[in-house]
């Protein structure tokens, strides 16, 4: 079956009106869906981490910072743990696993999946509701200065996080 010129060009168009209109509902979804944070500045955050780590958020202080909340049994978060992962080989990453189990149950998770960021247990949900987290995965990514400069609920690929992190850090 030969395809005409046209008909391939249609579909071109078809492809890209449907790519583009995904990509403005998607974004429209997350705004919608994000949490309604009033003070911008990143929390003092001490805590243990599933390796028993201790992590104080005045580690990154003159540099961005993501946070990332996320649970083992969201699919999306494990859609999405591997541009997690490649971010956190260049930039400050702490993750918050959200009513996931034990720390061996998530410790098991990240081995299965080869991940290797910092996790913080949030079992009782407790994190996640100081910052406002309904849906997961949920990101923030705080600026140098340690204000909130981005937050986004849902999927984000690697390079808009890289991306979002570099403008972060000017």
């Amino acid at each position: 079956m030969k395809l005409s010129k046209q008909k391939l060009q249609s579909w071109a168009k078809e492809i890209a009106i449907t790519a583009l209109l995904v990509l403005v509902l998607s974004n429209a979804i997350s705004y919608l869906r994000s949490p309604d944070i009033q003070d911008k500045t990143l929390p003092q955050i001490d805590t243990l981490l599933i390796d028993q780590e201790l992590y104080s958020s005045e580690d990154a202080k003159g540099k961005p910072l993501l946070i990332h909340f996320w649970a083992t049994w969201c699919p999306t978060c494990k859609l999405e743990a591997g541009n997690i992962q490649s971010l956190s080989q260049s930039y400050n990453v702490l993750t918050v696993a959200v009513k996931s189990g034990s720390d061996e149950k998530i410790k098991n998770y990240l081995n299965e999946h080869s991940l290797e960021y910092k996790v913080i247990n949030d079992a009782q949900g407790i994190l996640s509701s100081q910052f406002k987290v309904s849906a997961f995965p949920t990101t923030f990514i705080y600026d140098k200065e340690g204000k909130l400069s981005f937050s986004e609920v849902g999927y984000t690929s690697t390079l808009g996080l890289y991306l979002r992190m570099w403008w972060a850090g000017l």
